[in-house]
């Protein structure tokens, strides 16, 4: 694996590879890498891509400054990892790298109500950081392919009105991948470096409500079911910022389901101070 950390020289890298008409696979991270990220590598190799993992640390995406410091930083276990998987190049570059002109925002990416709802309504901002990062780097990267999580749901939507928006010199396919977890159900995320043994066994209560909504769903109001999952999260000790039955294509909300439409189940939830989110397909 090569480690690059300057724009010019990753594209300089790059460039080498198009010439031999390789399809160049983008994997963008925040590092504390674990399974699921690495599943992604997996996935764009599986597909023939040549792979590319960022690992950068987006601070404009944090809207609680506090979070952005917490975030854990892992990246002599991450090299290692990302070599392990077979990844082929890692780029890891500083804030003045992706930022040459500084943090502050230059464009307003339209999202719609995708940025009013959810997290978007829990974390002012948020989407708009990510934009501009995941901008900046396909800009520098000019990927093929890229690919993300599913546990990211509205994030996932976010990057395809992202893609649909900016113009780049290779057309971009977005590859949703599913969501990985433990063996207890808990979906892998690099938050969870942040829970003791004791919260680890708490937090599957997310997974358990996401399974108590996809076995009480039918047709008809979906009020008394997510009262009883916000119930048992409450129980669990979360504080819970939503639970919700949306659209899984355009992701409004519902107050009731017509046994037809295809729904997805989002939580977003607090276990002491570390803020957690899932999500799942129900029919």
């Amino acid at each position: 694996m090569i480690l690059i950390k300057k724009a010019e020289d990753l594209q300089n890298q790059l460039q080498k590879i198009k010439v031999k008409n390789a399809t160049i696979g983008f994997i963008p991270t925040m590092g504390a890498l674990h399974q699921g990220h690495l599943s992604l590598i997996g996935m764009a190799k599986s597909q023939g891509c040549f792979t590319v993992c960022s690992i950068f640390i987006n601070p404009t995406q944090f809207n609680d400054p506090k979070d952005f410091q917490k975030y854990p930083v892992t990246i002599d276990a991450d090299i290692y990892r990302l070599e392990t998987a077979g990844c082929d190049i890692l780029f890891l570059p500083s804030i003045d790298e992706v930022y040459p002109q500084g943090l502050q925002v230059k464009r307003h990416y339209e999202l719609g109500y995708l940025e009013n709802i959810l997290e978007g309504k829990f974390r002012p901002g948020h989407f708009q950081g990510v934009c501009q990062v995941v901008h900046r780097l396909l800009e520098i990267v000019q990927p093929h392919q890229l690919y993300v999580g599913q546990k990211d749901y509205q994030q996932c939507m976010v990057l395809a009105q992202l893609i649909k928006q900016i113009e780049l010199p290779v057309t971009v396919e977005l590859n949703i991948c599913p969501t990985l977890r433990e063996t207890s159900g808990l979906a892998m995320s690099s938050r969870n470096m942040r829970l003791n043994e004791t919260e680890r066994q708490k937090a599957t209560a997310i997974y358990n409500c996401l399974r108590f909504l996809k076995s009480h769903l039918k047709k008809g109001s979906l009020q008394d079911s997510l009262q009883q999952a916000e119930k048992q999260l409450s129980e669990a000790g979360f504080k819970t910022d939503y639970v919700v039955i949306a659209e899984a294509q355009t992701l409004n909300i519902l107050d009731e389901w017509d046994e037809e439409t295809k729904v997805v189940a989002l939580i977003a939830a607090f276990l002491n101070e570390v803020r957690l989110i899932d999500n799942m397909i129900l029919n």
